[in-house]
């Protein structure tokens, strides 16, 4: 594996982790944190995996546009596409005033998030 890989990937663990602890905190657990960072492991995952397989990505932050790019070497993965419409939205929409995520909300970022995951570990052999 790469070292960019693995610094990729490391960086999404640390998302993965911010977003578990948000989501088992028992006092004053932040929701919009764990969309947030939900969101976060599943880009910087998609980027470790494009970044193995030597394909070139933009600076985005839009999920599907990078789901896009993997589907030549992964076209299983366009069933991913849904999960990833639903945690591209978290980047930016509970970041500010005006609105919060609330439980389900979290529970089901970090689920999308938690599949996301395993599937591309597993086609990184991790």
């Amino acid at each position: 594996m790469k070292s960019i890989t693995a610094e990729w990937i490391a960086k999404a663990e640390g998302d993965f982790a911010t977003a578990q602890r948000e989501l088992n905190a028992i006092q004053h657990p932040n929701y919009d944190a764990v969309c947030f960072h939900a969101q976060q492991c599943a880009e910087k995952y998609l980027k470790a995996f494009l970044q193995e397989t030597n394909i070139a990505f933009p600076k985005t932050h839009d999920l599907a546009d990078l789901l896009a790019l993997t589907l030549s070497v992964e076209p299983s993965w366009s069933s991913l596409t849904s999960d990833l419409n639903v945690l591209s939205s978290f980047a930016v929409e509970y970041r500010y005033p005006g609105d919060s995520a609330d439980l389900i909300e979290a529970q089901e970022s970090f689920q999308k998030c938690e599949n996301v995951r395993q599937i591309i570990r597993r086609a990184l052999g991790l």
